[in-house]
C-alpha cells in the first residue's frame, strides 16, 4: 500500500482519474473548446513576443498540456506560452543568438529543457518552499516591469516600424528613432484593435446581459473577443490586398518531435537564465493554481507542482516549443467554462492540435499588429499602481524593495530584474530577522497580563527590567540583542533583574545561545541577575542540553507574572511615554 501511495504522488491523474463520469467528461469538453479558441491567438501572440515564428506557440500549447494533466495537481490549471515568461526567452535567446535564425529557435527549446530539469529536480527534492524567497512586493514589481516593457516593446508592430530594445529607454530610443517610418494601414488595424479589445472587456457582457444572455455565458464570450479581431482583421487584409505586416506562411503538419541541440558552450550560457525562467515560471503558476484551489476547496501540492511544470517544459523541448507555465488568464476562463479535471486540458490540446492541422493556412493574412494589439492588452491588466501607494503607507521597506525591482527592469532588463528581486527579497528578510522587534514591558494593573509600556498603562519595577523578543534568536540578530541588552542595563543603574520574556522565541541557534552566555557573565560582573521566563517546551530541551541553564546567574520563570511577583520590590506607574521604544513597539 505504502508503494502504491509513494508511486501515486507522482502521478496525480490517478486519483481523478479513478472517479471519473460522464458529467466530468461533458463538462471538460466544454471547457476544452471554449479555452482553445481563447488559446490559439494568444499562443500565436506570444510567439511573436517571444520572437519565435508563430507555429512555436501553437507547439508550446499541445503537449506541455498534457505533460501537466499527468503529473500536475490543480484541477484547472491551464499551462502554456504567458507573457512574461515569453518575455524573459526573448531576450535569454536574444543574448545568444540573433533574433528569427535556427539557433535563436534552437535556444527557446534549450530554455525549455534546461527548466524542465530544474523544475522536476526541485520537485524531487522537495523544494517548493523555494517559492516563498520571493515577496509578493518584489514579484509584483517584477510583473508590474515586465508589463510595461512587454507593451512598450509592441508598439513597434503596431506602428508598423522596425526598432527593439531589452530596456525601456532602449525601446523608446528606438521608437523615436523610427517615428518619420509610421505604417498608417498598420496603425490604423493595430489602434482599432486595442480599442476594440478594451471595449470588448468592459462594454461587451453588460451588453450581452441586457440582451439577455445568462451572466457566465456573456463573460465567456467577452473572453473570445480576440477570436473576433483575428477573424475580423484577417478577413479585412485579405479582401482589400492590404500592405502591412501579417503572420504569413504556417507550417502545417504535426509538432515536430526531437531532442533539442545539444552544445556545451550554448547550454551553459543559458543555464542561469533558464534557473530565473524556472522559478518566475512557478511562482507565477503555484500562486494562480493556490488561487484557483481555494474556490474549491482543494490543495496543491508545490512539491508536485514543480513536477508537473517540469514535465509540461520537457514535453515542449521535445515537441518544437518553448518554455511554459501556468497562466491566469487562460487558468480563469478554464475554470469559470467549468473544467473539473486536468482532462481538460488534454482536451485542449487536441483541440490546438486540429487548428494547427486544419487552421493554419486561414491565418496567412493575420495582421501582425492585431497580435500585438492582443499582447497589449492583455499585459497591462499585469501593470499595478495601486499597490505601491498602498506599500508607501503601509510599509516604507516593501515599497523601496517593490520600487528598487521595477526600477532595474525597467532599466537594466528582465534578467537584472529577477536578480535584484531575489536579492532583494533575501536582503529584506535578513534586515527584519537583523532588527527583530522588541519592547520593554510591565503588569497590567489588575490582571496577569504584561504589555509594551509605550503603548500601555503599566506597572513596572525600578529595580527589575523585562525585556520582551519577539523574534527567534539566531546568528542574525545574535549581536544585536547584546548591543540592546547591555545599552538598557547602562542606563538604569538602580537596575538588579534583567527577564528576558521568550513568549515568542521559537528558536535559540548556538549563536544566539553564546551570546546568552556572554549576557549572562557581563551582566553577573553589573551585578545583575538575567531571568527567562515563559519559555517553550522545544526551545527549553535545547536550552537543557547546554550549560546555559547551569551557570544563569537567575531562575526559569514559567510565567512572567511569577517573575515579576519574585523579583520586584515596588510597583509603580510606568510613564505614558517612557524609554521602551527600541523598534516600532
Amino acid at each position: 500500500m505504502s508503494s502504491v501511495k509513494a508511486f501515486g504522488r507522482y502521478l496525480p491523474f490517478l486519483e481523478w482519474a479513478r472517479a471519473y463520469d460522464r458529467s466530468s467528461l461533458i463538462s471538460d469538453l466544454v471547457a476544452a473548446i471554449i479555452v482553445t479558441i481563447m488559446l490559439v491567438p494568444q499562443s500565436l501572440a506570444y510567439a511573436l513576443l517571444a520572437g519565435l515564428p508563430a507555429q512555436v506557440g501553437l507547439y508550446a500549447s499541445v503537449l506541455p498540456l498534457l505533460g501537466y494533466a499527468l503529473f500536475g495537481t490543480s484541477r484547472t490549471l491551464a499551462v502554456g506560452p504567458v507573457a512574461v515568461i515569453s518575455l524573459m526567452t526573448a531576450t535569454a535567446a536574444g543574448n545568444v543568438a540573433a533574433p528569427g535564425t535556427a539557433d535563436f529557435v534552437a535556444a527557446a527549446l534549450i530554455l525549455a529543457f534546461l527548466s524542465g530539469l530544474m523544475l522536476v529536480a526541485m520537485g524531487i527534492l522537495r523544494l517548493g518552499f523555494l517559492a516563498n524567497l520571493l515577496s509578493h512586493p518584489v514579484i509584483a514589481g517584477f510583473i508590474t516591469a515586465s508589463g510595461i516593457l512587454i507593451a512598450v516593446s509592441q508598439l513597434r508592430h503596431i506602428l508598423g516600424v522596425g526598432g527593439g530594445g531589452e530596456t525601456l529607454p532602449a525601446m523608446l530610443a528606438s521608437l523615436w528613432g523610427n517615428l518619420a517610418r509610421i505604417d498608417s494601414a498598420a496603425l490604423a488595424i493595430g489602434a482599432g484593435a486595442i480599442l476594440f479589445l478594451f471595449w470588448v472587456r468592459r462594454g461587451l457582457k453588460p451588453l450581452l446581459i441586457r440582451a439577455g444572455l445568462a451572466e457566465r455565458p456573456a463573460d465567456l464570450m467577452a473572453k473570445a473577443g480576440p477570436v473576433i479581431a483575428v477573424v475580423a482583421s484577417t478577413a479585412l487584409v485579405a479582401a482589400l490586398a492590404l500592405d502591412v505586416a501579417t503572420v504569413g506562411a504556417i507550417p502545417t503538419g504535426l509538432p515536430p518531435i526531437g531532442a533539442p541541440l545539444f552544445d556545451a558552450g550554448l547550454w551553459s550560457a543559458l543555464l542561469v537564465p533558464a534557473l530565473l525562467i524556472s522559478v518566475i515560471g512557478f511562482v507565477e503558476s503555484v500562486s494562480v493554481a493556490q488561487t484557483l484551489a481555494a474556490k474549491r476547496r482543494q490543495r496543491i501540492d508545490p512539491d508536485q507542482e514543480l513536477i508537473g511544470l517540469g514535465a509540461a517544459n520537457l514535453a515542449a523541448a521535445f515537441s518544437g516549443g518553448y518554455p511554459v507555465t501556468g497562466g491566469f488568464a487562460r487558468s480563469v476562463v478554464n475554470f469559470d467554462a467549468g473544467a473539473r479535471t486536468p482532462a481538460a486540458s488534454a482536451f485542449t490540446a487536441a483541440g490546438i492540435l486540429l487548428a494547427i492541422l486544419l487552421l493554419t493556412p486561414w491565418l496567412f493574412h493575420l495582421p501582425v499588429a492585431v497580435l500585438a494589439a492582443t499582447i497589449i492588452v492583455a499585459v497591462l491588466s499585469l501593470v499595478d499602481l495601486r499597490l505601491p501607494r498602498e506599500l508607501w503607507r503601509y510599509s516604507r521597506s516593501d515599497f523601496a524593495a517593490m520600487a528598487g525591482t521595477i526600477g532595474v527592469t525597467l532599466l537594466a532588463g528582465v534578467e537584472a530584474g529577477v536578480i535584484a528581486g531575489v536579492t532583494l527579497s533575501l536582503a529584506l528578510y535578513l534586515w527584519r530577522a537583523s532588527r527583530p522587534h522588541a519592547a520593554i514591558v510591565g503588569l497590567i494593573p489588575g490582571t496577569e497580563h504584561f504589555r509594551n509600556i509605550v503603548r500601555h498603562e503599566v506597572e513596572t519595577a525600578p529595580n527589575l527590567l523585562t525585556l520582551r523578543i519577539d523574534e527567534g534568536l539566531t546568528f542574525i540578530n545574535a549581536r544585536w540583542l547584546e548591543d540592546m541588552v547591555l545599552a538598557l542595563v547602562a542606563e538604569r543603574p538602580e537596575l538588579e533583574h534583567l527577564v528576558l520574556m521568550c513568549s515568542a522565541v521559537n528558536e535559540i541557534d548556538a549563536s544566539a545561545l553564546e551570546s546568552l552566555e556572554a549576557i549572562n557573565h557581563r551582566l553577573a560582573d553589573a551585578q545583575v541577575t538575567l531571568h527567562l521566563s515563559e519559555v517553550k517546551g522545544p526551545v527549553m530541551d535545547r536550552l537543557q542540553r547546554s550549560y546555559l541553564l547551569e551557570e544563569l546567574s537567575g531562575r526559569v520563570f514559567r510565567s512572567q507574572f511569577d517573575a515579576y511577583r519574585a523579583l520586584a520590590k515596588r510597583n509603580c506607574r510606568a510613564p505614558t511615554a517612557a524609554s521602551g521604544e527600541l523598534r516600532g513597539s
